[in-house]
């Protein structure tokens, strides 16, 4: 039921914002240099590495220096990228992986790997969170600001701990409702 409603939901926002789609990927060409689309690998359900899409927000070889969380006022930030991670258009490409089957509607947020053995070797139980299909939006992203810390990271495992042991469609719902209060106000971005 649950990929049912994924792939139903995921059809539905591509269709309804194919427009604002067209606008964002023209607005990235034209303000810097680079590809419109920005792939970045990303950990998953088992633990199994996957390619997660999203518009570019960054300049074009942001991370050469490898990986390193976003910053409140992240210089490596374009101007049409403010723009669409405020108000998280720069993840509506990630449809892509919900149709692949790599990714949820809702689920904990997949982590870089770079992150994952890093917060593993610093968070017992980590990889429970690899337990479920990540998610666009999840407990955690509508309960706790971004975080860019392995602090941060505990809290959101709480959360992702909470949604994993609750699983439901009304937990779903909640989630999904919630999250689209998120997006009207630009909580957490960054």
């Amino acid at each position: 039921m649950k990929r049912l409603i994924d792939l139903s939901i995921s059809a539905l926002i591509i269709i309804i914002t194919l427009p604002l789609l067209a606008v964002t990927a023209l607005a990235i060409r034209l303000d810097s240099p680079g590809p419109v689309f920005f792939k970045q690998q990303r950990v998953g359900k088992g633990g199994k590495v996957f390619s997660v899409w999203k518009f570019r927000s960054m300049y074009k070889d942001a991370e050469q220096n490898g990986a390193v969380w976003a910053d409140k006022s992240d210089p490596r930030v374009t101007r049409v990228g403010r723009v669409i991670r405020f108000l998280r258009i720069d993840e509506l490409p990630q449809l892509w992986n919900i149709f692949r089957g790599e990714m949820s509607l809702i689920g904990p947020r997949p982590e870089r790997p770079e992150f994952v053995r890093e917060l593993t070797a610093s968070i017992p139980y980590y990889d429970i969170r690899h337990s479920v299909s990540p998610g666009i939006t999840g407990w955690a992203q509508v309960n706790y600001p971004y975080g860019a810390s392995v602090e941060d990271a505990l809290h959101k495992l709480e959360y992702d701990v909470y949604y994993i042991k609750n699983m439901s469609l009304f937990l779903d719902f909640k989630i999904f409702i919630r999250t689209i209060g998120v997006v009207l106000f630009g909580q957490g971005a960054r």
